[in-house]
């Protein structure tokens, strides 16, 4: 039960779920399940590589959602839209983008993609952009000067900055730079698994010190161990990063990506930037999706992170603030204008 009376006319919410990142294949089976976990909010991916046209298409696509599952989904663009959501048993589905290739080499359509709902935008996916340098490149060269007007321009409006697939120093200058705490909704500690693609202590500190938050992915090649890792490695993790950063800047961004044909991790990789195969954090032997741990297949197994957490020593308002309280407040504070 998601609410609970503690007299006629007030009600008393709980603490919310948030999950946030999914770039799942996203369909009433997928949607039935976020219900089934009690899962209030999602920030999902709508755009990789798409030019602006072509993410409107995307956000055509999930307007169709909206009208066929108004009982299970609700489009969020406020805080105020994940109590809605909870209220109502359905899910706030939250929009962001993975690469700035939707605002093309126009700073005008960073307030456009605001209006049309979007809160989240990386400066960089795993390539240098317009903006700022990806984490796969070999020089990072920090943030560009549209880089540092369009981070002005994300401050202004209240789009939030996300630094989850950007280099080192491009990470650091954007916390910098930004006059509003920023995110990186999907890495993990590099002190835990040294993927190019987790954080650095010095990006997390910096992260965290500015008012910051840090989503824990699941994404195996993220984790420890990969599809092995276990529960209470993971968690165990969590805890460390807790008693280095604060417990109430750490949330979830699974990164889950369920359902998804091994063609879409070739588009996440490729896009239209080259005529080879990249294989990003996979290889010419595993090139596609890795399989989930077992304890987190889909979004039906919330709880035994949640259970894991509290086992490892968290309190129940730890844990509570790492499932979504603190990604609510974070929410609170960042999508209206400055």
């Amino acid at each position: 039960m998601r609410a609970t009376a503690r007299a006629a006319s007030v009600i008393v919410m709980t603490a919310p779920l948030i999950d946030n990142l999914q770039y799942c294949n996203f369909s009433e089976k997928v949607f039935r399940q976020l219900r089934a976990s009690g899962v209030d909010a999602i920030h999902v991916t709508i755009a990789y590589h798409e030019s602006f046209r072509e993410m409107v298409l995307n956000l055509e696509r999930w307007n169709r959602w909206f009208e066929r599952f108004p009982d299970l989904i609700l489009r969020g663009t406020e805080a105020a839209h994940v109590r809605a959501a909870q209220e109502a048993g359905r899910t706030a589905v939250f929009f962001g983008f993975q690469n700035p290739s939707p605002i093309e080499d126009d700073i005008g359509l960073v307030e456009i993609v605001h209006q049309l709902g979007v809160r989240f935008m990386q400066l960089t996916y795993n390539n240098q952009s317009l903006l700022a340098t990806g984490c796969y490149e070999e020089e990072d060269t920090g943030l560009t000067r549209m880089g540092r007007a369009v981070v002005a321009e994300m401050n202004r409006v209240g789009l939030v900055i996300d630094m989850s697939h950007s280099a080192e120093r491009s990470t650091l200058e954007a916390i910098d730079q930004s006059t509003r705490p920023i995110a990186i909704t999907h890495a993990n500690p590099d002190w835990w698994h040294p993927a190019l693609r987790n954080k650095s202590d010095a990006v997390l500190r910096a992260l965290t010190n500015s008012g910051g938050m840090l989503g824990f992915s699941l994404y195996p090649h993220h984790l420890a161990g990969g599809t092995n890792c276990s529960l209470t490695g993971f968690c165990e993790m969590v805890a460390e990063a807790a008693d280095r950063y604060g417990a109430e800047n750490l949330g979830m961004g699974s990164d889950l990506c369920q359902d998804q044909p091994d063609s879409v991790v070739e588009w996440m990789r490729v896009g239209r930037w080259t005529k080879d195969m990249d294989y990003g954090e996979g290889s010419a032997s595993a090139p596609g999706f890795p399989p989930m741990p077992d304890w987190f297949q889909d979004n039906r197994d919330w709880d035994n992170i949640r259970d894991g957490l509290r086992e490892i020593g968290f309190s129940r308002v730890e844990t509570d603030g790492i499932l979504g309280g603190n990604w609510l407040r974070f929410y609170e504070t960042s999508f209206g204008p400055a």
